[in-house]
C-alpha cells in the first residue's frame, strides 16, 4: 500500500522481512531485477500451485451464455465451499492437501537445505496459504538468499542489517511485508455508542459482534467484515453480500414501522459469539499448532468465519426481531 514507485529498485541490494502473502507478490517481482535479495522469514508458509489457465476461444464464446455461465459459477462455488471439510470436519482430507503441498515444494524445490527452511511444522490452513507458482522459483534463484528465523533479525544500522549470528548485511533498500492488524485493530478510529459506551472499551479483550455486524449499545451501527467475517475457502464478497441482507433488513424493518432506532440484544450477541468460537475449535485454525493473523491477542481466532458461507448465509436471511431492540 506505501510502495515507493519513485526509488528504482533495479540493481540494489534488497532486503524483504516477512514471507506471507505480501511478501509472496513481491518477491518474484522484484528478484529478476535486484542485485542481491535477502528474505527474513519467521515461519514458513504452506504454498500451493496457482490453477490459472487461458480460456480459449470456443470457451470464451461459451460463457457468453448465460446459462453456461451461471453453470461455471455454481460449479466453482461448490469446489470451492468443500474446503470446509478439510479445514474443520476431516483430518486425513486436510492431511491429503498437506501432502499435495509438500510434493509441490519438493518438485519446485530441489535443494534440500532450503527445502528444510520452506517446509511449515503446523498444520496447513492454519495460517493463510499462500497461493503461488512463482514464490519457490524465485527463492531458489541464485541472488536471493532466504534467512530463517535463527538468522533473523539482531539490529538496522545505517547501512543495512545485522543478523542474530553476527552478520552484517549491506542494504539499499528494505521492503517491509510483515502484515497488518486484522484482530484487535478492526475499526482504528474510535467509536462511541449508548451512554458514552466506547467500541475500543468492549473489545478490550477481543472484537466480537452479532452475525460480525452489530453490537449490543451501538444502535444503527452495522460493520460490514467485521469480527468472524472472514473466509478461508471462498470469495469474501459471499459474505459480504449476505451481510447486506441483513443491514438492508433492518434498515426496511425500521421504515416500515415507522421507527428510527434499531440494535441487537446483549443475550442475541453473547449466544451467536459463544457459538462461534465454540465451533471454531474444531477448526484447524484454532488447533492447528499455529499463531496466525486470524487470531487476537487474546488467542481467540477472530478474522474467521467457522463454517460454511451458506451456512452465515442463512443466519444473515432475515431479521429475527427477537434478537433486537426497536425504538
Amino acid at each position: 500500500n506505501n510502495w515507493d514507485h519513485t526509488f528504482d529498485y533495479r540493481h540494489k541490494r534488497v532486503a524483504i522481512v516477512g514471507s506471507g502473502a505480501s511478501a509472496a507478490q513481491v518477491i518474484p517481482t522484484i528478484a529478476p531485477d535486484v542485485e542481491r535479495l535477502h528474505v527474513f522469514q519467521r515461519t514458513p508458509h504452506w504454498v500451493l500451485p496457482r490453477a490459472d489457465r487461458t480460456f480459449g476461444p470456443f470457451q470464451r464464446w461459451l460463457l457468453g451464455l448465460k446459462p453456461a455461465y451461471k453453470l461455471l459459477r455454481w460449479m466453482l462455488y461448490w469446489q470451492f465451499e468443500t474446503r470446509v471439510i478439510a479445514f474443520k470436519y476431516s483430518k486425513p482430507a486436510i492431511r491429503m492437501v498437506q501432502q499435495h503441498a509438500l510434493r509441490f515444494l519438493k518438485r519446485q524445490v530441489p535443494d534440500p537445505e532450503l527445502r528444510r527452511k520452506l517446509t511449515p511444522d503446523f498444520t496447513i490452513g492454519c495460517k493463510r496459504v499462500i497461493v503461488s507458482s512463482t514464490l519457490y522459483p524465485a527463492l531458489g534463484r541464485s541472488n536471493v538468499t532466504l534467512h530463517s528465523r535463527e538468522q533473523g533479525i539482531a539490529s538496522i544500522d545505517e547501512t543495512g542489517i545485522v543478523t542474530l549470528d553476527g552478520q552484517h548485511i549491506d542494504l539499499d533498500l528494505i521492503v517491509w511485508s510483515t502484515g497488518y492488524d486484522a484482530t484487535d485493530g478492526v475499526i482504528s478510529y474510535p467509536v462511541t455508542g449508548k451512554n458514552g459506551t466506547r467500541l475500543k472499551d468492549v473489545w478490550a479483550q477481543y472484537p466480537r459482534a452479532y452475525l460480525g455486524t452489530s453490537l449490543p449499545d451501538f444502535p444503527n451501527l452495522f460493520i460490514v467484515t467485521g469480527p468472524n467475517t472472514g473466509i478461508g475457502h471462498t470469495s469474501a464478497l459471499f459474505i459480504i453480500e449476505s451481510q447486506m441482507n441483513y443491514i438492508l433488513d433492518c434498515i426496511r424493518t425500521l421504515k416500515e414501522k415507522g421507527l428510527r432506532s434499531i440494535e441487537v440484544r446483549p443475550e442475541a450477541e453473547r449466544t451467536y459469539t459463544e457459538m462461534i468460537h465454540r465451533e471454531m475449535e474444531r477448526t484447524v485454525w484454532k488447533s492447528g499448532g499455529c499463531h496466525s493473523w486470524y487470531q487476537s491477542k487474546s488467542g481467540h481466532v477472530i478474522a474467521m468465519f467457522p463454517g460454511f458461507s451458506f451456512s452465515y448465509h442463512r443466519l444473515t436471511w432475515a431479521l429475527k426481531p427477537a434478537d433486537h431492540i426497536l425504538s
